[in-house]
C-alpha cells in the first residue's frame, strides 16, 4: 500500500506530465498550405499580414504556425499540382486563393480523400464546399461603389453613360460585381449601361477594352472598373483622348471601382477617381488567421453557408487621407 505522502505526490507528477504534454501538443507546428494563383502587390500584403498576425493571434491562441507557400503562375493545371504537392508533404490544413473557381473543386476533393480541411480565400469555389470560405463579402463591396457613384451623380445633377470593365468571368467576385452594379445602376434614374468589356484581369485588356469602347461610344463619361488594379491601363487609354481629368473639369469620366490599390490611391487623391470599396487585406489576413485557429483546436470556425467574409469601406477624394488601415498606401505597385 502506498502511503498517502507517496499517493499524492504520483499524483502530482501525472498531473505535471499532463500538462507538460499538453502544451507539447500545443507546441507543435500547425502546417499550413498556401496555395497562390499569382503572386502580385494585393498577394504579398495578404501574405505578409497572415504571417505578422498569425504569430500574435497564434501565440495568444497556444498555436504556433508554419507556412509552406506556392505560387501557380495563373495557371489552373499547376495550381492543382501545387496543391497535390501540398497534400503530399501532409499539411495540417490548406488555403488556396483559386485562379479557377470551377476547377479549384478538384483540389477541395482531393484534399479531404487525405482529411486535410481546406480553406479556400479571397475566391470561392462554385463546385464543392470547402471547410471554410474565408474573404471579401464581394457583391457589398461593389454595392458599395455603386452606391456611392448613384449618390455622388444625384448630388451634382448629373447623368453617366457608363461602360462597365468585367474581371475574370471564372472568378466568382468579379461575377458578384458585376451583379451588383448592374442591380443598383439599372433603375437609379442617373445611369445608363451602355456596354460590357470582357478583361480577365489582363491589363492589355483593360487598356485595349476602354479605348475601343469610348471609340465604339464617346458619349460615355463613366466606368464602373471590376479592379483597379489595372487603373494605369485605364488611365493610359483615357490619357489619350483627354479624358482622364479629374471631377469639376467638363472632360472627366465618372469611375467607381473595387480594390483601392496602389495606383487607384494617387488616382483618387488627384480627384480622377470618384469612389472605390477597399479590399480589406488587414481585415482579411485576421479573419482567416482566426478560423485557422478554429480548425487547429477542433473548433467550428462559425463562417455560416455564405463563409466568414468582411465588409469593405468607401473611399473618395474627400475621406482618402482621413481613412486608416489603407494597406494600399504602404505598398508600392511591383
Amino acid at each position: 500500500m502506498f502511503s498517502r505522502k507517496r499517493t499524492g505526490l504520483a499524483a502530482a507528477a501525472i498531473l505535471t506530465a499532463s500538462l507538460f504534454c499538453s502544451s507539447a501538443a500545443l507546441a507543435k507546428d500547425f502546417v499550413v498550405g498556401l496555395s497562390w494563383d499569382t503572386k502580385d502587390t494585393l498577394v504579398q500584403a495578404w501574405e505578409d499580414y497572415f504571417q505578422s498576425e498569425s504569430v500574435t493571434m497564434g501565440d495568444a491562441a497556444g498555436v504556433h504556425f508554419k507556412w509552406i507557400i506556392n505560387v501557380a503562375n495563373n495557371d489552373p493545371a499547376q495550381q492543382a499540382s501545387n496543391i497535390e504537392d501540398l497534400i503530399n508533404q501532409g499539411v495540417d490544413v490548406i488555403v488556396a486563393r483559386a485562379k479557377d473557381g470551377t476547377a479549384i473543386g478538384a483540389s477541395i476533393r482531393a484534399a479531404k480523400a487525405a482529411d486535410i480541411p481546406f480553406v479556400t480565400f479571397d475566391r470561392e469555389s462554385s463546385t464543392i464546399k470547402p471547410t471554410a470560405h474565408v474573404g471579401a463579402d464581394s457583391y457589398a463591396h461593389a454595392k458599395l461603389a455603386a452606391t456611392a457613384l448613384v449618390d455622388d451623380l444625384k448630388k451634382h445633377d448629373a447623368k453617366a453613360k457608363c461602360v462597365e470593365l468585367l474581371g475574370s468571368q471564372v472568378d466568382t467576385n468579379a461575377v458578384n460585381f458585376s451583379k451588383a452594379w448592374n442591380d443598383v445602376t439599372k433603375d437609379s434614374g442617373v445611369v445608363e449601361n451602355l456596354m460590357q468589356v470582357p478583361t480577365e484581369w489582363n491589363p492589355e485588356l483593360f487598356l485595349s477594352g476602354t479605348t475601343n469602347a469610348f471609340k465604339a461610344h464617346p458619349e460615355a463619361n463613366c466606368l464602373f472598373v471590376a479592379s483597379d488594379f489595372a487603373l494605369s491601363a485605364v488611365k493610359s487609354a483615357l490619357d489619350k483622348i483627354g479624358r482622364w481629368k479629374p471631377q469639376g473639369d467638363p472632360n472627366h469620366v465618372w469611375i467607381a471601382s473595387v480594390g483601392l490599390m496602389p495606383s487607384a490611391v494617387k488616382a483618387m487623391e488627384g480627384g480622377y477617381l470618384d469612389d472605390s470599396a477597399l479590399w480589406d487585406t488587414y481585415g482579411h489576413a485576421r479573419e482567416l488567421d482566426r478560423v485557422l485557429i478554429a480548425i487547429a483546436k477542433g473548433e467550428d470556425p462559425g463562417c455560416g453557408d455564405k463563409g466568414c467574409l468582411v465588409n469593405g469601406r468607401i473611399g473618395t477624394p474627400a475621406t482618402i487621407n482621413s481613412m486608416d488601415n489603407i494597406w494600399s498606401k504602404k505598398y508600392n505597385d511591383q
